[in-house]
């Protein structure tokens, strides 16, 4: 059984100690696959110490034609290795082996978009007088701090370490220790690369949260990008506010599907399950809240229910199974919990249950629907980070946006229309950084994503991905002979 180790100052750091030792746990069976090696506060400031280092002391920062080949192999190493990565990412995850591969090929579009930008960094120059010119410089920030959850653990991570390189920063990467297996092979595709100076990659893996606080705390640390809860990115903002740290959070979400009168039902229906059903559900731009109009909500709330009681439920590497399970059974009981605590608060249309036929030992459930008006109702308001979405009727666009927007989330939704013109209006009136029309999920390597208000702030992919990662530096200089 392999163990995933941290790696620090250009080398893998082997855990002797066996009570350093974790276990990283198959969702499907409830058994171990993998070990990782638990961090301390030591490997912690030995990979601060390191990143540092390597950011001052070498040429590092400056080597953007490196920057952007070492992206580029990155990526053909991680095709190369796709299946080994894709197998261990069903494994510890848990997820369907189709969106397992589109996870690692989106990690791969992801580096070899950033390797081609990592060339294109150009600052400008002004002549504000005869001779004396102002130059407006790009430059790499200093040493990033990313933290990776588990539940896409390739691609989250590289949408993060991608433009943190390609600016020239140095990072050092807490992983997740559920998918540290994932990582580990991930993260051996790239430093494998001998050009890398010893120092610019740091990672470590901790079941607690010990060293995470002591990473965000770190008055090393320039930048730190966070990909989670709310609550935890709350946390995280406190603990960085004696330092100033930039923060990029991409972080909790409830996102919401319009369904207009005009909708194509049955292609609404079939796309509001797939964006709802997801990673099971796992995912913070994941459908949670279905808004249909009261004049064909009988008619697709049926559909919806049937459609949903019709999801096949099973471990990721079948190919029959159309969600997986839940990351743990600690998840699973929380879930069970909510759909009892449903009864007492919303009309049932559906309730998740551990099928029969699944493996014994696995986080299995069933989706779940539930209806309500109310507003203030916990289901409407909080993230439940699984398989549960609620059905709300509206009477009119103005009253569909109203309560699209009357969460303190604002990360994702989308409108399932016929009518462009009123689905341009409703997207420019909802506050949320993405908004599909007839369709969600849909994200690119070029195209930027974030939320708005408790969803975080800073965006991701794209040209603008590369902001958090660098710095603005205005340098005055008069040519005169004098």
């Amino acid at each position: 059984m392999q163990t995933a180790e941290n790696y620090i100052a250009g080398q893998w750091v082997k855990g002797y100690d066996a009570h350093r030792r974790g276990d990283s746990i198959d969702p499907a069976t409830g058994e171990v696959a993998a070990h990782f090696v638990d961090a301390t506060l030591t490997e912690v400031d030995a990979a601060m110490a390191s990143a540092r280092a390597a950011f001052e002391r070498t040429t590092w920062a400056q080597q953007a034609k490196l920057h952007s080949d070492v992206l580029r192999l990155f990526a053909d190493r991680l095709e190369q290795n796709k299946a080994q990565v894709v197998q261990t990412l069903v494994q510890l995850n848990g997820k369907l082996q189709r969106e397992a591969e589109g996870e690692v090929m989106a990690g791969i579009s992801e580096l070899r978009y950033y390797a081609g930008l990592a060339r294109n960094l150009f600052g400008r120059v002004i002549e504000m007088e005869p001779n004396v010119y102002s130059h407006i410089e790009r430059e790499a920030i200093g040493v990033a701090a990313i933290i990776v959850p588990w539940n896409a653990p390739v691609t989250l991570l590289v949408r993060s370490l991608a433009p943190a390189l390609a600016a020239g920063c140095t990072v050092v990467i807490k992983a997740a220790h559920q998918t540290a297996l994932v990582h580990a092979q991930v993260m051996a595709c790239l430093v494998v690369d001998e050009r890398i100076p010893a120092g610019v990659i740091n990672s470590f893996v901790e079941q607690g949260s010990e060293a995470t606080q002591h990473l965000c705390a770190h008055p090393e640390v320039d930048v730190i990008s966070f990909t989670g809860s709310t609550h935890v990115g709350k946390q995280i903002a406190l603990s960085t506010a004696k330092n100033l740290t930039r923060l990029s959070l991409e972080l909790g979400g409830k996102a919401p599907a319009i369904v207009r009168s005009d909708a194509h039902l049955e292609a609404a229906v079939r796309g509001i399950v797939g964006g709802a059903c997801v990673m099971a559900g796992q995912m913070c731009t994941a459908i949670s809240r279905v808004l249909v109009h009261e004049s064909v909500a009988a008619d697709f709330s049926q559909q919806l229910t049937q459609a949903l009681a019709q999801v096949k439920v099973g471990p990721g590497k079948l190919p029959t199974s159309a969600m997986g399970p839940l990351i743990d059974q600690r998840n699973q009981a929380r879930l069970l919990e909510e759909v009892r605590a449903a009864a007492t608060d919303c009309r049932v249309l559906l309730a998740g249950h551990v099928p029969d036929d699944t493996p014994r030992g696995g986080a299995f459930i069933t989706p779940s629907l539930v209806a309500t008006q109310d507003l203030s109702s916990h289901f409407v308001q909080d993230e439940i980070f699984g398989p549960m979405i609620t059905l709300e009727t509206f009477t009119s666009d103005e009253e569909a946006v109203q309560r699209a927007n009357a969460t303190r989330y604002g990360l994702a939704a989308s409108v399932w229309t016929a009518d462009y013109r009123a689905a341009r209006q409703i997207t420019r009136r909802v506050k949320f950084g993405n908004v599909w029309v007839n369709a969600h999920n849909r994200l690119f390597a070029e195209i930027e994503t974030g939320g708005y208000r408790q969803s975080g702030f800073g965006r991701l992919h794209g040209v603008e991905g590369l902001n958090d990662f660098m710095e603005t530096k205005h340098v005055f200089m008069p040519c005169n002979d004098a």
